[in-house]
């Protein structure tokens, strides 16, 4: 990926929410680590070039972030399908969230500092 800062081609974050249970925290982020996210990288996604993880704990419930930074929006389609706002979770994923967003956000990238 080139420099964001300055390029006119900036990439792409699809930005993802899912809630679960502290009690299910660790299953879920165990389940994303090991599994989901090796076997999307594993699909060698061209355009797809970074995947970050964030997590928060509440007193009631634990909160997940996904941000998968894409060159364009067709690496997103490339990933997610036509409909590529769609939120892709697995049905195991689904298993153990109490509840997530159905619709994945797309920011274009305007400025990082590393």
């Amino acid at each position: 990926m080139t420099d964001p800062n300055t390029t006119s081609r900036l990439p792409v974050v699809r930005h993802w929410h899912g809630w679960t249970s502290c009690e299910r925290a660790d299953a879920y982020e165990a389940l994303l680590r090991n599994t989901i996210i090796p076997g999307i990288l594993d699909r060698q996604i061209a355009g797809l070039r970074r995947f970050e993880l964030l997590r928060r704990d509440g007193d009631d419930e634990v909160e997940f972030i996904t941000a998968m930074w894409f060159d364009s929006l067709e690496a997103v389609r490339a990933f997610a399908g036509d409909d590529y706002e769609a939120a892709v979770v697995p049905a195991a994923a689904r298993a153990l969230l109490s509840r997530c967003d159905v619709r994945s956000a797309h920011f274009d990238v305007r400025f990082v500092h590393s």
